[in-house]
């Protein structure tokens, strides 16, 4: 509905790609730090306002480099606010800011399924691409086994106490793993929510195989984009991938991006606090992300990052549909609400 790139203001929204991924989020930083600095109490301590370019590319140029080059840069810091958290979420008839406080593992993998080799007038039954099929299917049909992970369970029990009786009840059994997966099939739009934060997940993205049309490959290899809970590793994932398919297939890591296993919690009332002051009906729950973000990088000299760019959002948004999509946009109202928590978590935490 609008040039891609336009940044307009209509209908109360600014529109363009980036609103939501990671420009409004920007915005909403440098408009707080320039409140905190015009603000007549000076922080008793250094805040560093740290804004990188390459997060979507793998962050070898941005946080990675930082972290592993210039760690001096950190010293002594703790805490980090940035993406993705603080947006609301409607459940019910309750209103929940899910803040990020761990996030799931990047592990990038190459899949090789081998078989006989032929000429394409000779079928072989069980070959290389048959057994493709039968990994590509189960990917598609089945998931991986469940795993409640303590963060989960938390968001899920805080959600939980908000609500009446029954749509307590159902969305507590999530966490047993006896029921999880019936529940999340009769979930509807509520499914791709809860889904990737309770199995680790492995998206099948790019295959090669076979270089003439005639000639039946002995190899075909798949790339798959696996993301693991925290506390798990890559062997975890490809014995769980090797059950589900049924057939051999060997498993090479591209890339591991680990996290902690276990997120510390200590900002998590002051970040909560300014949510409550602005929004005395919400309620903020702690959020496993099931993507990553450049906090990845920063936990590994020991600083706790929270997802917190806080959004009030319309109930009928499809916030992560629409990041990285046609007609991307943020009302432009939820920016003022986003500043002001972010200033107000500034001014106490400093």
């Amino acid at each position: 509905r609008h040039e891609p790139f336009a940044g307009d203001l209509a209908d109360g929204y600014v529109w363009g790609r980036g609103a939501l991924d990671m420009k409004g989020g920007v915005a909403m930083m440098l408009a707080a730090f320039m409140r905190l600095k015009a603000g007549s109490t000076p922080p008793p301590g250094d805040v560093i306002l740290c804004i990188l370019a390459d997060e979507e590319a793998g962050s070898d140029r941005g946080a990675s480099y930082l972290v592993a080059e210039h760690p001096e840069l950190f010293a002594g810091v703790r805490f980090a606010i940035g993406e993705f958290g603080g947006f609301t979420m409607q459940v019910g008839p309750s209103r929940f800011y899910p803040i990020m406080v761990a996030e799931k593992q990047l592990c990038w993998t190459r899949a090789t399924i081998r078989g006989r080799a032929g000429h394409g007038s000779m079928p072989i039954r069980g070959g290389a691409m048959g057994k493709l099929a039968r990994l590509l299917a189960a990917l598609d049909e089945r998931r991986l086994p469940v795993h409640v992970t303590p963060v989960v369970r938390s968001m899920v029990e805080a959600i939980a106490t908000e609500l009446p009786a029954p749509m307590a009840l159902g969305l507590r059994g999530l966490l047993s793993p006896r029921l999880t997966d019936r529940l999340l099939d009769v979930m509807g739009e509520r499914t791709r929510t809860f889904d990737p934060l309770l199995h680790n997940t492995a998206s099948a993205t790019i295959l090669s195989g076979g270089e003439k049309i005639n000639v039946i490959p002995d190899e075909i290899s798949l790339q798959l984009d696996c993301r693991l809970l925290p506390g798990f590793s890559p062997k975890d994932i490809y014995a769980e991938l090797r059950a589900l398919a049924g057939v051999e297939v060997d498993f090479e890591l591209v890339r591991h991006d680990p996290v902690a296993a276990e997120p510390d919690m200590a900002m998590f009332d002051t970040l909560a606090g300014s949510l409550r002051e602005l929004d005395p009906t919400g309620r903020a729950v702690p959020l496993l992300l099931p993507g990553v973000t450049d906090g990845r990088f920063f936990s590994r000299l020991g600083i706790q990052t929270y997802g917190f760019l806080p959004m009030q959002l319309p109930e009928d948004m499809a916030f992560m549909e629409l990041i990285h999509a046609a007609n991307e946009r943020l009302p432009a109202a939820s920016m003022e609400f986003g500043t002001q928590a972010i200033a107000r978590v500034l001014e106490r935490f400093s």
